[in-house]
């Protein structure tokens, strides 16, 4: 079956956290700690046992943007992805609060591209008048051309989308059709966790262990990085991020 993890995976730790340290785009210190075991991983349509990689950001930098990671934005602010303490414990955050409307921030990992999976992680949306919360991006091939599904705790729903081409358009839930996602309990600003299971085409979205919805779309087929996307002026922390496969 063909490979859907890239050969070049390294760092990485299977049930614990790839932690390689680094700012893309500025000079890394030879004494960066790194706490993963380096080796190489390959996942596979074909493996019958679930693997998991998971991101918990305790070794990385901080105020850095980890090593093999890249962000993005589209609109006409910016975007500032990085490795923060959060009161002992280390996050990824976009802290980037001075966007418009129509601002996308995004980061994503560089090392995997996948197609099918379960993705996982903590949220917190720290602020935000525009926008606030966040989620995940996936079969990402460019920042204009993608697939993201977010929780908002200003809306408090949960609304899964496509990027096509640079045009957002929220798709409609298996059973209910055109419907903006799914309202959902107050969020608030305390850690909320968001997952997603990706089989083919269908989309299976959970919020704090309860599943949502469906959806189903043929758009994006193949294999695509995968990572965390923000919306306007929300500043959001993420935290134990998980790639699993089975």
């Amino acid at each position: 079956m063909k490979t859907i993890i890239q050969k070049a995976f390294t760092a990485l730790t299977i049930v614990g956290s790839l932690a390689a340290c680094g700012n893309t785009g500025q000079n890394n210190s030879s004494t960066e700690e790194t706490g993963a075991v380096n080796k190489e991983v390959s996942l596979s349509d074909s493996v019958a046992a679930r693997q998991t990689v998971k991101f918990d950001f305790e070794n990385y930098r901080t105020d850095h943007l980890p090593q093999k990671w890249s962000q993005f934005f589209t609109g006409s602010g910016g975007t500032d992805w990085k490795v923060i303490d959060d009161k002992g414990n280390k996050v990824l955050a976009q802290q980037y609060g001075d966007n418009p409307n129509n601002h996308f921030n995004i980061v994503v990992n560089d090392s995997i591209k996948i197609k099918d999976m379960i993705l996982t992680v903590r949220l917190k949306g720290v602020s935000g008048k525009e926008d606030q919360g966040g989620g995940f991006v996936w079969r990402f091939t460019d920042k204009n051309n993608y697939y993201v599904v977010r929780a908002n705790p200003l809306e408090d729903n949960v609304v899964l989308y496509k990027m096509e081409n640079g045009k957002r358009s929220d798709l409609p839930l298996v059973g209910k059709g055109k419907t903006y996602g799914m309202d959902v309990d107050k969020l608030g600003s305390d850690w909320n966790t968001l997952k997603l299971r990706v089989e083919g085409s269908h989309f299976t979205v959970y919020l704090n262990d309860k599943e949502l919805f469906k959806v189903e779309d043929k758009t994006f087929s193949n294999a695509g990085k995968i990572g965390l996307w923000t919306k306007a002026d929300a500043v959001t922390y993420f935290d134990d991020l998980e790639i699993a496969h089975d």
